[in-house]
């Protein structure tokens, strides 16, 4: 039985799309963690608005790397 191109590359895109989300819950783990050290326990909404502020913000700014070294690499989109 032939397998076609077609569906490895999907099964390929999946299983990288399921290890991308189990690292990505690693990492939240671990900053939530990082986060905790600093924070006292139970201090409630404005610590999450914080973490979800600070973990934003982190966001912005990588994307926003990884955008111009792509741009840098490959060129800008046209």
């Amino acid at each position: 039985m032939e397998v076609k191109s077609s569906y490895i590359g999907t099964m390929i895109a999946l299983a990288t799309v399921a290890f991308g989300l189990l690292a990505a819950g690693a990492w939240n783990k671990f900053i939530a963690d990082l986060i905790a050290i600093f924070l006292k326990p139970g201090s409630g909404v404005l610590a999450e608005l914080g973490y979800a502020v600070i973990i934003t913000l982190v966001a912005i700014f990588v994307m926003q790397s990884l955008g111009k070294l792509a741009e840098r690499d490959i060129g800008p989109k046209v």
